[in-house]
């Protein structure tokens, strides 16, 4: 798929990840509609590109408003690539997370990317070529202890998009799902940062995620584990998962120790 002259619409664009693919997209040749909750970071990036370049929408996904303030921006600039980097993180143990805290997660990782692909999907669909894009994690393919309802957003995002991919094969609407892993930006707390320093989680910066991101876009490709060894351990897990079981079982203490110190609250959106 080539990226020159394509109307982007992309969730999430305030964020680290989604900030780094607003500018590899712009240099790309497409226009981005760009998706977030804080106008003073969009406002800021249409300054940073050529006029015209990014089209800011302020909303929140999580409200029928926000959606609706998307599709009706989005309709009249003919997309045909829908790319999902928006999500909500949150790192602690999940008998210390409110009721509230993980209906919050899914409603943003998981219900608002599913009902706001269904209402962009007429458009998409006029298009010779159209994708749509998630942004996943390692977490939708290898569920990790301190991230059980992360983890289950993200695999719940995955089957859509698998199913998606499916239901729509004979039509022009690709669907892809790219798993970064671990990245460096506030979408981290410092309870995260701290864990993925004892561990020794390799972390990448945004804007290489976004180019490798943008590379998976125009080629294609259907599902992307970024990063090695979690490519690897991706796989691992889903042909044995209780080798990971064992493996994950002696990081355990070290985990629980870190959620601990965390906040129950989820962190902000992000991507």
């Amino acid at each position: 798929m080539g990226l020159r002259g394509r109307t982007v619409v992309l969730t999430g664009a305030s964020g680290g990840i989604g900030a780094a693919l607003v500018a590899g997209l712009v240099d790309a040749g497409a226009t981005v509609l760009a998706v977030g909750r804080d106008p003073v970071k969009l406002n800021t990036m249409v300054h940073r590109h050529r006029p015209g370049a990014v089209v800011p929408v302020t909303a929140d996904l999580g409200t029928p408003e926000g959606r609706a303030a998307v599709v009706a921006r989005a309709a009249s600039m003919s997309p045909s690539l829908l790319v999902i980097a928006h999500a909500q993180g949150a790192f602690g143990l999940f008998e210390e997370q409110s009721d509230a805290d993980i209906a919050r997660l899914l409603q943003t990782n998981l219900v608002a990317p599913m009902l706001l692909i269904r209402a962009l999907l007429p458009w998409l669909q006029k298009q010779p070529e159209a994708a749509v894009v998630a942004v996943g994690s390692t977490f939708g393919a290898l569920a990790f202890p301190g991230f059980a309802a992360y983890s289950a957003s993200k695999f719940g995002l995955r089957g859509l998009i698998e199913a998606l991919g499916r239901e729509y094969a004979e039509g022009p609407v690709r669907f892809q799902y790219l798993s970064p892993r671990a990245t460096r930006t506030a979408f981290n707390t410092a309870a995260v940062d701290a864990l993925n320093a004892e561990l020794k989680t390799a972390q990448d910066e945004p804007a290489d995620v976004a180019q490798q991101l943008i590379a998976c876009i125009r080629r294609g490709d259907r599902r992307r584990q970024l990063g090695w060894p979690e490519k690897f351990f991706a796989r691992l897990n889903g042909a044995f998962p209780a080798l990971i079981d064992r493996a994950l079982r002696a990081q355990l203490p070290t985990v629980r120790r870190h959620a601990r110190a965390a906040s129950p609250a989820p962190t902000g959106e992000t991507a």
